[in-house]
């Protein structure tokens, strides 16, 4: 069977998630910080089941069937969120890069009464009032940079102050360079990929447990189609049963047949009609079981429909017989879980050489420089300091302000400069050999895991094999039981018709006929179901239904 290709978005590219959150002072950004996000959580209805109505019935293909359960089965939909914590991993990963604006405004006003004649007055008052700006931010070497400017306004009653206010200003530009710990961008830069590996392989644990539902879904496909042949076999046993009745009674009447011989059709006219209404119930039960799969029971109009499957019981001639070893071969090579275990490997390797980074001396490099200036009124006065204590005398105010302060800062009037050098040696980190410890472990265990997944595997798919070509030839035994059933029925029949037997081999020929008609559904889906088993067990599933994965 063909099928035309089905899309199913899952995730988003690893490299875009670092640009989903807006800069300041963008629009977007007002909006993600101050808003409060509404809580409530709106769920889209079923869609597209109204395609699939036709004379008040909904026809499925299995195609067309799966298309509706990849649309619109609950289940896969929970697996399509759950990528999204591990993308929101990513994007929190690179949140140590992110900058960092602090500012501080603080207003202080002061009386304090003089303890000595240097106050300047007899109660002095001040008032402080600073501000601070701080720009910080980490690069993906592991540097870390800063660059601050403060201002301050100070202002006083004192009869001793030069600059009354005082305007003070300071640019300050500072970083600190790891040079063993956390040095490089690899090692920085390592909690972005060990979360990118964790998606990698969240992504294929995803498309696994995927597959998994299609496996389930399209079980309950040929479940349906399986109660549905059981009820038309069940149903043709009846008509034979009525049949073989009614004859019988005609005979009776006739007085042709005994009537200790009428027990035996009467009892199996009975039996008839309760298999007859057991499968019909069946049906019932495993079409309510499909309609949930393709969510058609949310719809009060659609859960209403009768459904038709257009698929045959019978499976397509195929006589070619499966080669067991590229069979495993491909199953390794698609198994999602398979490749999810070895991407688990890469990421234990990362795990192994960020403990190992912990276990480093941290020495760091640290380089600052500062400039600062002052500007005000500035107050030049004479016998500051007079013999008797007095006031002093202004001989003259210079008017002055804030940009006096800015000017001195920026043509670097009063620098300073300092470098130095960081080292915190730990003279026994126990909590960091732990931690190497339980990577390495780790690594080992999920080797086993992955060579014990790997059997696992190549069991499932040998097994799988076996039973397809197994139902196979079952398949085909059935269909020559059910012709050789058919054949003894028309020959006790006429025998019957001859007054050669009695009806007693009749009926015993039509049971063998149910019994093998029976047979041989169970067989046919049994053989549906093993060859939906091996496309899963070799990973090819979704290939096989032409659904992708995005």
């Amino acid at each position: 069977m063909r099928f035309s290709r089905l899309t199913l978005g899952l995730a988003l590219a690893a490299s875009l998630f670092a640009q989903t959150e807006p800069f300041f002072p963008q629009p977007s950004y007002f909006r993600n910080h101050f808003s409060t996000p509404s809580p409530h959580v709106s769920l889209r209805p079923p869609v597209r089941l109204q395609d699939f109505v036709a004379d008040n019935t909904l026809e499925l293909s299995l195609r067309a069937y799966l298309e509706l359960v990849l649309l619109n089965n609950t289940d896969i939909e929970i697996q399509r969120l759950s990528v999204e914590r591990d993308k929101n991993s990513i994007l929190r990963a690179y949140g140590v890069f992110d900058p960092i604006l602090t500012g501080s405004f603080n207003s202080t006003r002061t009386k304090n009464p003089a303890s000595d004649a240097l106050a300047g007055a007899a109660t002095q008052n001040t008032l402080n009032q600073p501000v601070d700006f701080t720009y910080r931010q980490q690069l993906e070497t592991g540097t870390t940079y800063n660059v601050g400017f403060s201002g301050s306004k100070f202002s006083t009653n004192s009869a001793f102050a030069t600059f009354n206010p005082s305007l003070t200003s300071r640019l300050n530009i500072g970083f600190t360079q790891p040079l063993l710990r956390n040095r490089g961008s690899d090692i920085v830069r390592l909690p972005i990929t060990i979360a990118r590996s964790r998606m990698k392989a969240t992504e294929f644990t995803s498309r696994d447990q995927i597959m998994r539902l299609l496996v389930t879904a399209e079980n309950n496909y040929w479940a349906v189609i399986n109660a549905r042949e059981s009820l038309r076999v069940a149903q043709e046993n009846l008509k034979l049963n009525d049949a073989s009745l009614k004859r019988a009674q005609r005979e009776l009447e006739l007085g042709a047949l005994s009537p200790l011989e009428i027990y035996r059709p009467q009892a199996d006219f009975a039996r008839a009609e309760i298999n007859v209404s057991q499968a019909r119930f069946r049906l019932i039960q495993s079409e309510d079981v499909l309609r949930r799969q393709i969510a058609a029971d949310l719809d009060p109009d659609i859960r209403r429909l009768p459904i038709r499957l257009t698929e045959s019981v019978l499976p397509p001639a195929d006589d070619k017989e499966i080669d067991r070893e590229p069979a495993v071969e491909r199953g390794l090579a698609m198994r999602p879980d398979f490749r999810a275990s070895l991407v688990n490997l890469e990421t234990d390797d990362l795990t192994i050489k960020q403990a190992t980074n912990s276990l480093r001396p941290d020495l760091s490099l640290t380089g600052s420089y500062s400039a600062s200036g002052r500007g005000g009124n500035f107050f030049q006065r004479t016998n500051v300091f007079g013999g008797d204590g007095g006031a002093s005398s202004l001989i003259r105010m210079t008017p002055g302000g804030f940009g006096d302060a800015l000017n001195q800062v920026f043509n670097f009037n009063y620098p300073v400069y300092a470098f130095g050098l960081t080292l915190r040696l730990p003279i026994r980190d126990r909590a960091a050999s732990a931690a190497l410890a339980d990577a390495l472990l780790g690594k080992r265990l999920d080797a086993l895991r992955q060579r014990s997944l790997e059997q696992s595997i190549r069991q499932e798919i040998l097994n799988a094999v076996s039973d397809v070509e197994s139902s196979k030839a079952s398949v085909k035994l059935a269909i020559v039981n059910r012709d050789l059933a058919q054949q003894a029925l028309d020959a006790e029949q006429k025998k019957y018709e001859l007054g050669v037997n009695t009806i007693f081999f009749v009926l015993d020929a039509q049971q063998r006929l149910v019994e093998a008609e029976n047979q041989l559904v169970t067989t046919s889906v049994q053989y549906r179901r093993n060859a939906l088993t091996l496309l899963r067990s070799t990973g090819e599933l979704l290939e096989a239904r032409g659904v992708v994965v995005q």
